[in-house]
C-alpha cells in the first residue's frame, strides 16, 4: 500500500495522478485537489473547475482578478435580453 502524499493516509485503493513529469499517490480526491489544483492569485482559493488566467496568475473570479489590477475579466456576459425559448 502506498501513502497519501497529502495526509500520510496508507490506503489499499490509493491512485496515482502524473502532472508535469510527476507522479503523486493520494487516498481521495479531495487530497488530491488540496496538493494540485492551482490558487487564486488574490483570495489562495483553491480552483476547482475553470477559473480564470491573466498575466500567467490564475484567479476565482473577476472579483480576485480586479483586486489584482487585472480589469480585462468578467464574470459573465452583458445581458442582452432573455434569450428565445
Amino acid at each position: 500500500m502506498k501513502a497519501c502524499e497529502t495526509c500520510g493516509n496508507t490506503y489499499d485503493k490509493a491512485f496515482e495522478v502524473s502532472i508535469g513529469g510527476t507522479t503523486h499517490t493520494f487516498d481521495s480526491f479531495a487530497c488530491a485537489i488540496h496538493m494540485l489544483a492551482p490558487r487564486c492569485n488574490h483570495c489562495k482559493v483553491a480552483i476547482i473547475g475553470q477559473g480564470m488566467e491573466a498575466r500567467g496568475q490564475y484567479y476565482c473570479c473577476a472579483y480576485c482578478a480586479r483586486q489584482a489590477g487585472v480589469h480585462e475579466l468578467v464574470d459573465r456576459a452583458p445581458d442582452r435580453g432573455a434569450a428565445a425559448p
